[in-house]
């Protein structure tokens, strides 16, 4: 939902924590989940792992949307599923985010969110289809291996995913669950859009007597 961008963000960072640069991790080295692979195609070639380190607020929350949010059409998702495609590309790549949802919602696995995919996503039970995402992307991350040494990546990682894709999957569903509050009228000033709602039908019953 285009509303959830910051709720599902802070879930994101939560994760993801500071600075790291871990010889065992295919990233490199990496600043609130941003890549310096990542950082230097949006800065530049020449951008350093200082700079990295000194990444601004704005920078960060422009990759993110751009990179990953967008990426995965987290604005028209449903609230809950907007959270589990976007962590997974964050995570794992965005093609492969897309298709762990698009394999749970039964439609064709290509990693490019469109219309069938935002139709299905719409009409399906979220509680089902997180589960089902969750365990395409466990069973892909315990034979993850690193792309230089061939290493399986799950003993050093498997536990902390483990306890991110569980928190991703209590969030998601509590988000799913949550009712979905109407949006009033821009120029109503926050918290009387019931009042407005109940003087119209005042009005529209009384006005007209003498």
């Amino acid at each position: 939902m285009k509303t959830n961008f910051e709720r599902c963000l802070a879930q994101v960072l939560g994760h993801e924590g500071g600075w790291a640069d871990n010889p065992k991790d295919p990233g490199g080295a990496t600043m609130k989940g941003v890549t310096l692979a990542t950082f230097r195609a949006w800065k530049g070639s020449a951008a350093t792992k200082a700079q990295l380190r000194a990444i601004s607020d704005a920078d960060l929350r422009a990759i993110y949307r751009r990179n990953y949010w967008d990426a995965v059409s987290g604005d028209d998702l449903p609230a809950g599923l907007d959270l589990l495609a976007f962590d997974a590309a964050v995570n794992s790549g965005p093609s492969r985010g897309a298709k762990w949802l698009q394999t749970a919602l039964g439609v064709s696995a290509d990693g490019k969110i469109g219309p069938a995919t935002l139709a299905a996503a719409q009409k399906a039970h979220p509680e089902a289809v997180i589960d089902r995402a969750i365990a395409a992307r466990v069973s892909f991350l315990r034979t993850a291996r690193h792309k230089g040494t061939g290493a399986l990546l799950w003993p050093t990682f498997g536990k902390g995913w483990t306890a991110r894709v569980e928190s991703v999957r209590e969030e998601a569903i509590a988000m799913a669950k949550a009712p979905r509050i109407p949006v009033t009228d821009a120029t109503t000033a926050p918290g009387q859009g019931w009042l407005a709602t109940l003087l119209a039908l005042l009005q529209s019953i009384f006005g007209g007597r003498k």
